[in-house]
């Protein structure tokens, strides 16, 4: 009899709806240091954000695997396992290859309730397999042609330390087993950026080492009427994915955002930003200049600041310029409906990460994923190294979830400290600011020398390299909720009630007698009394 392996993704408490993630792509000429880099945000308000972790695993032939969705824990079915698995922390895996989507939906009618595959579950299985790019594109294309595809439009990032894909799939309904699909290798000078709308317009269809695609894209998109035009013309985005207002607004609008920062001429597509337009941006640009790390991890942090989608200015932004609203994205006055933007950095996020892979260091040292849990905007970006054995007690799953806090969980510390500032966030994100570019900083700073000591014991001892970097990990994730909670700890004091008390020297003012000092009373901006006195007229007026 089959020994039953079951692969319980451990998130049944999580029950994640991921629609809304932000994905960017860097080529190793458009980085700083040689690297290929991917980002991902995994948004929802149902995520539990935790740094997931298989151990590399031996297998006995015969066993089978059994699948779950990641976003409910439902159970969809059961596939071969294999006999050998890679070490995978979060989205990156041994090997440094790394995986991150986002979800485009697309046409409805291609989903496929009888598949086996969600695309979670590819994700996670894919790089427990594969070694490189193109062999993780190939595993996740034949598990979905063998098991069936169970969820909607999807776009998937795939980086190993050599090269970028984005490749995009789609069902093909119920008794369709399978998907379409197009993979394109972004060049290595080159950024790509996707965010829950398909981007890849035409492509080359003789070029197999920089496209890859299935043998019926064009030919089913024809059977099902989605297209009539030449082989040549074809665009997957416009026959799998039309466009609509929100898929711009909401959608291409945060692609447009990473673009504009990296490429000075993609500013003119403000008005495409904005759904006023639909001719589409390029699927890939050469930035103006190289990118690190930091950079990509700042760039996560983005909320259209300083541009025509910046709304910290407006009358929903409150008296404390807040970037942020409640959801839902659209809503209606007078049977006329309006929207929220929807930047990259949210607060529905639950965890988030930057991958780093470097071709020239053994792989336990070059694969680096920078993983943080919240809002982007208000998270830690900690080094998480590939070949680490454990992982941090504060990320590890099951230590806490979305219905039972704890302090000694990283997503609860965060949430905590994010929910105070949302409440006085020009006042308040200063502090948080200074504390991640303290933190990150520092990181960033000791990288080389970490990293060299790492190199140094794995010539002698390959355990005790990778013994090193894991406590290393671990370590800094515990100091720096430490710091997290020391600061969410300090705001409490210093603007509890709404004063706002007064500092000297770093320490909280006193006064002559030894007692607290009076706080200040800063009440709003005179923009804000403005705007109440607009609503308002003179019920507010002091007579006399």
């Amino acid at each position: 009899m089959k020994k039953i392996i079951g692969l319980i993704l451990a998130f049944q408490l999580s029950v994640p709806l991921i629609f809304s993630c932000t994905n960017f792509l860097v080529g190793k000429k458009a980085s700083t240091d040689g690297s290929t880099m991917i980002s991902y945000s995994a948004d929802s308000y149902n995520l539990y954000g935790e740094l997931y972790h298989w151990p590399a695993m031996k297998y006995n032939a015969g066993e089978i695997l059994k699948v779950y969705e990641w976003d409910t824990g439902k159970y969809l079915g059961e596939i071969p396992q294999v006999l050998q698995t890679y070490n995978v922390l979060g989205n990156m895996n041994e090997h440094q290859l790394a995986i991150g989507e986002t979800t485009f939906t697309g046409r409805r009618e291609l989903s496929d309730s009888t598949g086996v595959m969600d695309y979670g579950s590819l994700i996670y299985i894919t790089l427990q397999r594969a070694k490189t790019a193109r062999e993780a594109i190939s595993i996740m294309t034949e598990l979905v042609k063998d098991h069936g595809y169970y969820s909607t439009g999807e776009s998937f990032s795939i980086a190993d330390p050599n090269e970028v894909w984005v490749m995009e799939l789609i069902g093909k309904g119920v008794g369709n087993k399978g998907a379409v699909w197009v993979a394109v290798r972004i060049p290595d000078d080159c950024v790509s950026a996707h965010a829950n709308q398909a981007r890849i317009q035409q492509f080359p269809l003789d070029d197999d080492e920089n496209c890859i695609y299935s043998p019926d894209v064009i030919s089913f998109a024809r059977e099902k009427g989605y297209y009539t035009g030449d082989d040549a013309d074809f665009s997957f985005a416009q026959a799998y994915a039309p466009i609509d207002f929100g898929a711009l607004r909401f959608c291409e609008a945060r692609v447009w955002s990473f673009f504009n920062h990296v490429n000075k001429d993609m500013a003119k597509y403000v008005t495409y930003a904005k759904g006023e337009t639909t001719d589409p941006m390029p699927l890939y640009i050469k930035p103006d200049k190289k990118l690190s790390p930091r950079d990509v991890q700042n760039y996560m942090r983005d909320h259209y600041e300083d541009t025509e989608l910046d709304w910290r200015n407006d009358y929903g932004a409150g008296p404390f310029s807040s970037p942020y609203r409640w959801s839902p994205l659209t809503w209606e006055v007078d049977s006329v409906e309006y929207c929220n933007e929807r930047p990259i950095a949210t607060q529905q996020t639950g965890f988030s990460f930057v991958s780093q892979s470097r071709s020239w260091l053994p792989n336990e040292i070059g694969g680096v994923l920078w993983f943080g849990i919240d809002d982007a905007a208000q998270s830690v970006y900690y080094p998480v190294y590939v070949g680490n054995t454990t992982v941090p007690e504060e990320m590890k799953v099951g230590n806490g979830d979305l219905l039972n806090f704890t302090w000694e969980s990283a997503f609860w510390i965060h949430n905590w400290v994010s929910n105070m500032v949302y409440d006085r966030y020009s006042d308040k994100i200063v502090h948080v600011n200074e504390l991640q570019d303290k933190i990150e900083g520092n990181f960033e700073t000791k990288q080389s020398e970490i990293e060299e000591k790492a190199l140094a014991l794995y010539k002698e001892s390959k355990p005790e390299a990778i013994n090193f970097l894991t406590d290393y990990t671990n370590n800094s994730v515990t100091k720096g909720l430490q710091e997290w909670r020391k600061m969410g700890e300090y705001m409490m004091v210093k603007y509890i009630d709404g004063v706002v008390k007064k500092e000297e020297n770093g320490k909280f003012k006193l006064n002559d007698h030894g007692q607290i000092a009076s706080p200040s009373r800063p009440g709003y901006s005179n923009d804000h009394y403005r705007k109440v006195v607009e609503q308002t007229g003179d019920k507010y007026k002091v007579l006399f």
